[in-house]
């Protein structure tokens, strides 16, 4: 495998990581295990960013000139990064929520 599949591979397993940590992160939150939720966010937030730098690699590519075709697959990657980023955004915001709740603010 290489190209656009390697890359579009990248990205899901990244990002999907990335939003199963999140998802960690809240329920670790509504169990009031707010470092854990902190250190889960923290992990899913690294793994965000190593899928997205693999994104602005085609991105970059692209600028210089070199065309990406169209792939269900890249769709699909696009798609997942998407919505790990939303599912990163309401983590911190359920997590505070909960500390709030908890009286942790």
């Amino acid at each position: 495998m290489e190209g656009i599949e390697l890359i579009s591979f990248q990205i899901i397993s990244a990002v999907g990581t990335a939003r199963s940590m999140y998802i960690e992160a809240i329920q670790a939150a509504k169990a009031e295990r707010f470092d854990e939720a902190a250190k889960l966010l923290e992990e899913g937030q690294e793994l965000f960013v190593q899928g997205h730098h693999a994104h602005t690699q085609l991105i970059q590519n692209e600028a210089n000139g070199e065309k990406t075709e169209f792939a269900l697959l890249l769709m699909h990657a696009e798609d997942q990064l998407m919505s790990a980023e939303a599912f990163g955004i309401l983590a911190q915001e359920f997590i505070d929520v909960y500390k709030k709740m908890k009286g942790n603010m």
